[in-house]
């Protein structure tokens, strides 16, 4: 497998998968938030000053076709402060053969949404009626022109730079089928998504122990895969959020109207016992801040987490907590953090999750390794001005979560060959 590093892209055109699926105001049309732009810089600089051009295709959110909110027209200004350069535009993916032909060393070009066509996520759009034969038969179809999509991008150059961890996970054109056309020597990771397979490699291959996992959320389902495949690593298990809830149900505690997977205490169960099985510590909340309805204006009480009281719902951790989870966290050398420690989104219930983005990053001044993946975690890390305080913030989310239960995902296959 080529590195990018180790790669002369002098003379060469190459066609960068990259992840520019950002938040853009619906009013003013403009970004707001280029923390994902900013990501795949190094990787369009380098081909830049090796001396070659740049091809940029991504997705903008999940158009139904071509749906003119979703055009990544927005994203060229951003982009073009951030090179201090003037980067062309294609307004359809489809069409830009003649524009990418005529690209000189040096120049940029960024393509439309790519989901404006379906054969990009290889799914049909059919009608409830659909009988199972017409839903294979569409599905067989539109699998064909994926690799007829992906055959006509690859043809505008001569490398292909896979940059989008985000979209590693999913088996899409841009994402997997397009590096069949290049050969192993013209296919590589840019900068970014190097830098996460590192980070999470280095969690998953070769922690420092104590290596403690800090697991929040909804739903223990969504979490099943991943807390399974750390109870073969780690020492410490932290469990918060409201996944929390059905584990303090399962051993008997009352939790009021808090989020509780009743079809999941039996996995809750058979998780702590596995845990206690392999000496892996997994700690759970001792009090709760609870709130009398799911509502930032919600009246609040705190009470033991488990003697929640009826009609009222758990909704952030405590200080008892706080202090507990802190202790285990600043004398780890290995820390993943995944998922709240409550409702961070609303004020009164963002404590929790702020106390441990701070009992993070001080563990990370003493030395250890910190890993931070998942939408409100990195939004506590950022709102909280930690990102440099930790030792790596993913850009993944479904991508780093599939990765860390061991999945194999179909963007980093495609071109590692495994």
């Amino acid at each position: 497998m080529k590195m990018i590093e180790d790669f002369n892209f002098r003379g060469l055109r190459a066609i960068v998968r990259v992840d520019f699926n950002v938040p853009i105001d619906k009013k003013t049309l403009t970004v707001t938030d280029d923390t994902r732009i900013r990501g795949a810089l190094p990787t369009i600089k380098k081909i830049l000053n090796d001396g070659g051009s740049v091809i940029l295709m991504s997705h903008l959110g999940r158009p139904a076709g071509r749906e003119e909110k979703y055009s990544l027209r927005p994203v060229l200004p951003v982009l073009e402060k951030h090179l201090a350069m003037k980067v062309k535009f294609a307004g359809d993916c489809l069409g830009a053969a003649a524009e990418a032909g005529a690209l000189k060393p040096g120049e940029v070009l960024l393509l439309e949404n790519v989901r404006f066509y379906p054969e990009e996520e290889g799914k049909p759009v059919l009608p409830d009626t659909a009988t199972d034969e017409e839903k294979k038969a569409a599905k067989a179809e539109l699998k064909v022109r994926q690799k007829e999509l992906a055959k006509t991008l690859a043809g505008y150059a001569d490398v292909y730079v896979n940059d989008a961890f985000g979209t590693a996970h999913r088996a899409h054109g841009t994402t997997a089928v397009i590096a069949d056309y290049f050969t192993p020597e013209k296919r590589m990771f840019g900068y970014l998504i190097n830098s996460e397979l590192a980070a999470m490699d280095k969690v998953l291959t070769s922690s420092r122990k104590p290596f403690t996992a800090i697991m929040g959320g909804a739903k223990v389902s969504d979490k099943i895969l991943l807390i399974e495949n750390l109870l073969e690593r780690c020492d410490n298990i932290i469990i918060g959020g409201g996944m929390a809830y059905t584990f303090i149900r399962a051993r008997g505690g009352k939790t009021g109207k808090s989020l509780c997977e009743e079809d999941k205490l039996d996995l809750a169960l058979s998780l702590i016992a596995r845990a206690k099985e392999k000496g892996v510590k997994l700690l759970l909340p001792v009090d709760s801040v609870n709130g009398d309805s799911f509502d930032a204006e919600a009246n609040t009480e705190i009470t033991a987490a488990d003697k929640v009281t009826d009609g009222w719902m758990g909704l952030d951790i405590g200080e008892e907590s706080v202090k507990l989870f802190r202790e285990v966290i600043l004398a780890s050398r290995t820390i993943l953090w995944n998922g709240p420690m409550g409702v961070f989104e609303m004020e009164k219930f963002s404590k929790g999750t702020t106390d441990i983005a701070h009992a993070i990053a001080e563990a990370t001044s003493k030395g250890a390794f910190t890993l931070i993946g998942g939408g409100d975690s990195v939004s506590a890390i950022n709102k909280n001005g930690l990102a440099d305080k930790v030792s790596y913030v993913s850009t993944g989310g479904g991508a780093m979560l599939e990765y860390m239960e061991g999945k194999k995902l179909p963007g980093i296959t495609a071109i590692r060959g495994y």
